[in-house]
């Protein structure tokens, strides 16, 4: 959907689509193409008559609940996903970048427990290498901190110790970006930069241990065998870690085997880090060298404004110094509807099955609701228990609509701390990072 803005001259500027438009100013696109101005107190948008009849035509249904719609939001019916150009093993994902390639997985593509390794999300830093041979690949342990430095094979590290499988899940931490404004700089993704498949290694810490971990001790970082995309060999696209009690959870593991496979390419074949529950980024992938640090680890990407967030709450569009800025450790309390697929067509008078999944970083969620009046009142689904630590939680209910018209399925999770996902978009940062807010799939009930 595009519209046309008129500058104070009367001269035609270029067309923008919805997203421009509302990220330019909200409520002005919602007087512009509906006429809706929001209540002072509540925040829901006042359609007048003509304007919820131009909404319900583009629509094209009636909105039996438009009296709770919130001003300046999208219907989520204009967000449609469209898969572009196919990635080779990775048919359905849409690309967000292709130097380096990141790509996400629309959201009902994601409705396996287990994410198959052809749906998981891709997100690169830099080139993967290319002429892999597993045999020959090598992984070295060493840093200020390692009692022991060690080089081990990928043969190595499956003789000499535990061989472990867990289901755990990752996801970027710029998940959502695309719905801030003003818009943040990076990969604008939606709802798809996450997966939770079955990673099959051996524990970070059985590694750690055996190489000897000193007293000061305070962060591993990792080192991977992709290039920068400028070609300069001296630059790393990206080394990140995590602090020494991360690394020695149960679940931080190094990672061969993928849902039983070789780990894809775009996803760190043949050796690769798993630390769960934080941000993606990290895991590193195509792992050749890890560091165990006497401090902070100071690879690529680890200072501001690269994956932190700021102290304090700032103003939109603000100038935040580095200093005022933190790192993202454990990523925030979020859900996902997988069925429905936004846009279905569905016959008001039946039941309509309603699924998806719920993390809450090193936490677990304790319940997950669902709303089909804008957040107006919801209801509780019910909630499985996680495979394991840091797997996500799959969920499951259903809606009966009372009448035809346009509807959308809003889903909440909650936390073990109490903390729940906001309706809105939470506070903004520079860089769009932890936007928690509720999913919502479109439905047109007929």
């Amino acid at each position: 959907m595009k519209t046309r803005l008129v500058s104070g001259n009367d001269k035609p500027e270029r067309r923008l689509s919805l997203h421009e438009l509302y990220a330019r100013d909200a409520e002005a696109a919602d007087r512009l193409l509906w006429g809706r101005t929001p209540h002072p107190v509540s925040r829901r948008g006042f359609l007048r008559n003509s304007g919820l009849l131009a909404m319900s035509t583009a629509l094209g249904m009636s909105i039996p609940f438009a009296r709770f719609m919130p001003a300046g939001l999208i219907p989520a019916a204009f967000a449609a996903e469209n898969a572009g150009d196919a990635i080779p093993g990775k048919e359905g994902l849409v690309i967000l970048n292709d130097r380096p390639l990141n790509a996400e997985t629309p959201a009902h593509l994601l409705d396996d427990n287990i994410t198959p390794n052809h749906r998981m999300f891709i997100r690169n830093n830099g080139v993967p290498p290319e002429n892999i041979n597993p045999d020959s690949w090598t992984l070295e342990v060493a840093g200020e901190s390692c009692v022991r430095p060690t080089t081990f094979s990928i043969a190595d590290l499956r003789s000499r110790f535990e061989e472990v499988s867990l289901q755990l899940q990752l996801e970027c931490g710029g998940n959502g970006r695309s719905e801030f404004v003003p818009a943040a700089s990076g990969n604008q993704w939606t709802t798809g930069a996450v997966g939770c498949p079955m990673f099959t290694g051996v524990r970070l810490r059985d590694v750690l241990n055996y190489c000897g971990v000193a007293e000061d001790a305070q962060y591993v970082g990792y080192y991977g065998a992709d290039t920068h995309t400028s070609g300069n060999p001296d630059l790393d696209p990206i080394s990140r870690g995590v602090p020494i009690g991360k690394a020695m959870e149960r679940e931080s593991i190094i990672a061969w085997s993928m849902n039983g496979e070789d780990i894809p390419l775009q996803n760190g074949y043949p050796l690769r880090l798993v630390c769960a529950g934080w941000p993606a980024s990290v895991s590193g992938k195509w792992l050749n060298r890890l560091v165990v640090r006497d401090r902070v680890h100071d690879g690529e990407k680890m200072a501001a404004p690269s994956y932190t967030v700021p102290r304090f709450p700032v103003a939109p569009g603000s100038r935040v110094p580095d200093s005022d800025m933190k790192i993202i450790e454990s990523m925030p309390v979020k859900s996902l509807v997988t069925f429905p697929q936004s846009g279905l067509s569905h016959d008001f008078r039946q039941r309509l099955p309603v699924r998806g999944h719920a993390w809450a970083g090193d936490d677990q969620v304790s319940a997950v609701f669902i709303s089909i009046d804008f957040g107006t009142t919801w209801f509780p689904t019910a909630l499985n228990n996680a495979p394991n630590r840091l797997a996500w939680q799959s969920w499951q209910s259903w809606v009966q609509f009372r009448e035809p018209g346009y509807y959308e399925i809003w889903a909440r999770a909650q936390d073990t701390q109490g903390r729940s996902q906001p309706m809105v978009v939470p506070g903004w940062n520079p860089r769009g990072y932890l936007n928690n807010a509720c999913h919502r799939v479109a439905v047109q009930a007929v």
